[in-house]
C-alpha cells in the first residue's frame, strides 16, 4: 500500500459516505488491510443500495448509534448526511425519540444533544428561578 492508495480509498469513503471517521484516518496509514476490510462490512450493509433507501438507512443508524451512546461526532456525522439526503430535522428527531423506551433517557439525551448542536434547536427559557441542568449528557 502506497501513500497515494491510502489517500484515494480515504477521498472515495468519504464520496461515497459523506463522513470520514478519525479512526478511518488512521488506520489508512496504520493497518490499511483491515481498515478495508471494516469497510466492505460497512458497505455491504449500509452503503450498498439493496433494499432500504439510504435515508431509511440514516435514520437507523443515528438510532443505533445513538442507543449505543456513541461519541457526539459520530451521531452528528449521520445527522448531517441525513440532512444531505432531504430527511428533516423532525423526522430525525423523531428517530431519536425511538430510543426513550427501549434505552432510556440517558441514551436519548446523546443523541438529543447531537441533533441540537448539528440543527441549531433553540428551547424555551424559564421565567422563574431555577437551577441550570446542563444538557444531561454529562458534558
Amino acid at each position: 500500500m502506497t501513500a497515494n492508495e491510502a489517500q484515494e480509498y480515504i477521498d472515495n469513503m468519504a464520496r461515497t459516505r459523506g463522513y470520514v471517521l478519525d479512526y478511518h484516518k488512521v488506520m489508512a496509514k496504520q493497518d490499511f488491510p483491515v481498515l478495508q476490510a471494516a469497510n466492505q462490512l460497512v458497505s455491504a450493509a449500509y452503503l450498498d443500495q439493496r433494499t432500504l433507501d439510504r435515508k431509511t438507512k440514516e435514520l437507523i443508524f443515528i438510532v443505533s448509534l445513538t442507543v449505543m451512546r456513541a461519541t457526539k461526532g459520530h451521531i452528528q456525522s449521520h445527522i448531517r448526511v441525513a440532512l444531505d439526503l432531504g430527511v428533516t430535522p423532525t423526522e430525525i428527531l423523531e428517530a431519536i425519540e425511538i430510543a426513550l423506551p427501549e434505552a432510556g433517557v440517558v441514551a436519548f439525551q446523546a443523541g438529543f444533544d447531537a441533533w441540537r448542536e448539528v440543527v441549531d434547536a433553540e428551547g424555551v427559557e424559564p421565567t422563574i428561578k431555577a437551577h441550570e441542568g446542563g444538557s444531561g449528557t454529562g458534558q
